[in-house]
């Protein structure tokens, strides 16, 4: 893996490259400070206007806007409603940051008086409820804040800033689509590249932690064939909700007797759609599933046995072979791995301004999954690295240890809520991040 210790370094004093000077910590903090108000409006407005993914229309929009009022080139449309932005600014690295911009079909518990209240209809007509519980629009609120920090302090930095608005992280396909649809023809290729995600930790803590940091995942949709009829007559019928009903139970046993227990494995079903009417036996059934898996051969052995599976309960209700069930491969991403070195450097970056005890390194890799490292496309060598930074309120946070729980929510859960506090704090961590790998004069 590609060492940082290339990248070009210009300390202000003797002080290790990754230490900032105090007085522009002080300057990055007053700036913030004085763009809460902003920023806590547009969360608040992201928020109750949420959007899945590739229908970000609105949240592209605010993207593009901010930056190109701050002097930024900016190319929309890149892999439908994806945004990438330049700001060159001398010699220098050139650094990439990523904000993803979709929400998800949740609907919203919080009860705050900016939660969304939102529908839509999807394109296979269902109606859903959207809601931002997953903390994407912190995301964004906190890369247009570090955006305006960092221009109003350009003449202590030089290099060239990427930043990028993504759509559609949730279905794992939105890195992909800006890659595929030329995101390097429109940006330069960049030195070093870091995300920051939302984590349901207090509000001032944040991981920096080297190696295999998410899992791997596939999104795949097995469809059942069936012989619909009369739900008086099942014998007339071959029954692809019992198929599906079955497929359910049976995955299960895939990671429990297919894979070595020390391996990491999940398989989830996350919907069944089948039928319309308490008395008919339908035609077809849907299961909507996911993989995490680290080892990509984890990974091939639950792909053949999810098929082997369905195959064979198709064939034990009486399917020809020309109506075994068909399995669509859709979103999916390989492990997130931090880039070891940059890591380490971005939490003594850290470490220094916001305290050792707020900084953890060490922090075991976790099930879930992202998109964003393939957003280096063509160069996979590129140093990367991925910060989580917490955003519960520490009341809240201390109630949920008290009852024995590890977090007062999770990611994707109707109560997950960003304190407001976590919106300057993100945005000054992001200014932080930036400034220790820009060349400072």
């Amino acid at each position: 893996m590609t060492s940082v210790s290339t990248l070009p370094e210009a300390p202000a004093d003797d002080s290790p490259a990754e230490i900032l000077p105090t007085e522009l910590v002080s300057d990055v903090d007053r700036i913030v400070d004085a763009d809460t108000d902003r920023l806590v409006d547009m969360f608040k407005d992201i928020h109750r206007n949420p959007e899945l993914g590739f229908t970000e229309v609105r949240t592209a929009r605010i993207v593009e806007l901010a930056l190109q009022n701050l002097g930024f080139d900016i190319t929309t449309g890149i892999g439908k409603t994806g945004v990438a932005s330049i700001y060159r600014n001398g010699d220098g690295p050139v650094v990439m940051y990523r904000a993803d911009m979709d929400a998800l079909a949740v609907q919203e518990e919080t009860n705050v008086e900016w939660a969304s209240e939102k529908r839509v209809v999807r394109d296979d007509g269902t109606e859903v409820p959207v809601a931002h519980v997953c903390g994407h629009d912190a995301h964004v609120t906190w890369m247009l804040g570090m955006a305006h920090a960092l221009i109003e302090l350009k003449d202590r930095w030089s290099g060239t800033l990427v930043l990028i608005g993504q759509p559609a992280e949730e279905p794992i396909t939105g890195a992909k689509a800006m890659v595929d649809d030329g995101l390097y023809n429109f940006i330069p290729k960049p030195d070093v590249f870091i995300g920051m995600h939302t984590a349901p930790a207090p509000v001032g803590v944040v991981v920096s932690s080297p190696g295999p940091r998410l899992a791997g995942t596939d999104q795949l949709d097995v469809l059942f064939h069936g012989v619909g009829g009369h739900g008086s007559m099942p014998q007339k019928a071959k029954d692809p909700v019992l198929m599906a009903a079955m497929a359910v139970v049976e995955y299960q046993s895939i990671v429990s007797r297919m894979i070595d227990p020390q391996q990491t494995a999940v398989l989830t079903v996350g919907a069944i759609q089948a039928g319309s009417d308490n008395n008919v036996i339908p035609a077809k059934s849907l299961v909507k599933a996911n993989l995490r898996w680290y080892d990509p051969a984890v990974r091939e052995i639950m792909l053949d046995a999810v098929k082997a599976v369905s195959d064979g309960i198709a064939r034990t209700y009486g399917m020809p072979e020309d109506k075994l069930p068909e399995i669509t491969m859709k979103g999916g991403s390989s492990p997130l791995v931090n880039d070891i070195e940059l890591s380490e450097r971005m939490a003594r970056t850290l470490s220094a301004v916001v305290g050792d005890q707020q900084i953890v390194t060490d922090m075991p890799r976790a099930t879930g999954s992202e998109d964003v490292q393939l957003l280096k496309g063509p160069y996979p060598d590129m140093p990367f690295n991925y910060l989580l930074v917490g955003i519960a309120n520490h009341d809240t946070f201390a109630e949920a240890q008290a009852a024995g729980e590890p977090f007062p929510f999770a990611p994707h859960n109707p109560n997950y809520l960003v304190d407001l506090s976590a919106i300057p704090y993100g945005a000054k961590v992001a200014t932080y991040s930036m400034l220790s790998l820009l060349k400072r004069s």
